[in-house]
This record gives C-alpha cells, sequence and structure tokens, in this order.
C-alpha cells in the first residue's frame, strides 16, 4: 500500500500532536521492542517512535528495518522521530482519496 502525497499530507497533520509511544534507548531494536510497536500500531494504525541514536547511518538503518518489520508505510521522519501507519481491520483513520 503506498500512500499518496496528500495522504502522507493527511497523516502528518494527525501526528502533529501524538507523543511517541515508543521510546528506543540503549538497547536498540529487540523482539520486545518491536513486539510493543506491533501491538501499538495494530490499535492506533499512527504512532510516533523515537529512536535514541547519535550515528546517522545507524539511525536510519533502525527506521528501515522498523517499517519493513512492522509491514507498514513510513508517513516521515525528523531528527530522531519516526512516523509510521499502518491500516487495521477497524479502519479507524480514513484517508482521503488518492
Amino acid at each position: 500500500m503506498a500512500l499518496s502525497n496528500k495522504q502522507k499530507q493527511h497523516l502528518k497533520g494527525l501526528a502533529h500532536s501524538l507523543k511517541p509511544v515508543i521510546l528506543l534507548g540503549q538497547h536498540g531494536l529487540t523482539e520486545g521492542v518491536m513486539a510493543e510497536i506491533e501491538v501499538a500500531i495494530a490499535h492506533h494504525e499512527l504512532i510516533k517512535i523515537k529512536v535514541a541514536s547519535e550515528d546517522r547511518d545507524q539511525k536510519a538503518l533502525v527506521m528501515d528495518t522498523i517499517v519493513k518489520e512492522a509491514n507498514a508505510e513510513k508517513v516521515m521522519s525528523i531528527g530522531h522521530t519516526l512516523v509510521i501507519y499502518r491500516t487495521s481491520d477497524e479502519k479507524k483513520i480514513i484517508l482521503p482519496k488518492k
């Protein structure tokens, strides 16, 4: 599922007021963290994740891995914050048409 620019803009607007639900710490991306991400995205559809890493390449790699493993769409990443979206069966967020 590829998001159009219009849909991404809509999701960015919704994500603006969200607080990060997942904070990656010194242990990085573990199975437990991925399980928490899975629970959070299944419940909320749109979540913010804070990735604490000083190395840009490492941070980008972790963010890409999260998106791939969660089977989600990357809405945006700014600094240490990643916003991802995955629709659920309940369809809590109504996206605009492409």
